[in-house]
């Protein structure tokens, strides 16, 4: 998912968001050590969503602060 379409997506949203792409990690994860994953490199990209989501949490934490 791409960052400006995160950016859309309420608080609730995208603490949900969060919760199912760790969740999918997890289950990948799983996946690779069983030797069933078919497509490695979904788990770089579920990392990166990750990443998204935190940095857009953060940024909407300290926002109101700068001004």
């Amino acid at each position: 998912m791409k960052a400006k379409e995160l950016r859309e997506l309420s608080d609730e949203e995208l603490e949900r968001k969060l919760t199912d792409t760790r969740q999918e990690l997890f289950n990948l994860r799983f996946q690779s050590v069983t030797g069933a994953l078919e497509n490695p490199a979904r788990l770089s990209l579920v990392k990166r969503d990750i990443a998204r989501i935190i940095t857009i949490r953060v940024e909407r934490q300290t926002a109101p602060e700068r001004q």
